[in-house]
């Protein structure tokens, strides 16, 4: 199952609600301001790295270019472009966007 995080987790509770849920080998992508959460060093990254054993993050490289955090992503979260979104989208068969 693929999961989507659009909003920040300093903000919403989307995240923690959505790691609550996820299934074994399911993806989280984060998108929008939800690429805060692939963030090195914040309260999300050691919940993050917990789930990594579960769990497979990606984030969308566009939007962390956005937000001038290219360079901030933690290790073991992918970044993929849009084309890669898309991959992810068609290739899973449940999607589940936390808003």
């Amino acid at each position: 199952m693929l999961h989507i995080i659009n909003k920040s987790p300093f903000e919403r509770d989307n995240l923690d609600s959505c790691l609550r849920h996820a299934g074994p080998g399911s993806t989280i992508l984060f998108i929008e301001d939800g690429v805060y959460a692939a963030m090195n060093g914040t309260t999300m990254a050691d919940k993050i790295n917990e789930a990594m054993g579960d769990l497979t993050f990606r984030v969308l490289g566009e939007d962390l270019e956005a937000r001038g955090i290219v360079d901030k992503v933690m290790d073991g979260v992918e970044r993929i472009d849009y084309a890669g979104f898309v991959d992810l989208v068609t290739e899973s068969d449940k999607v589940q966007s936390w808003m």
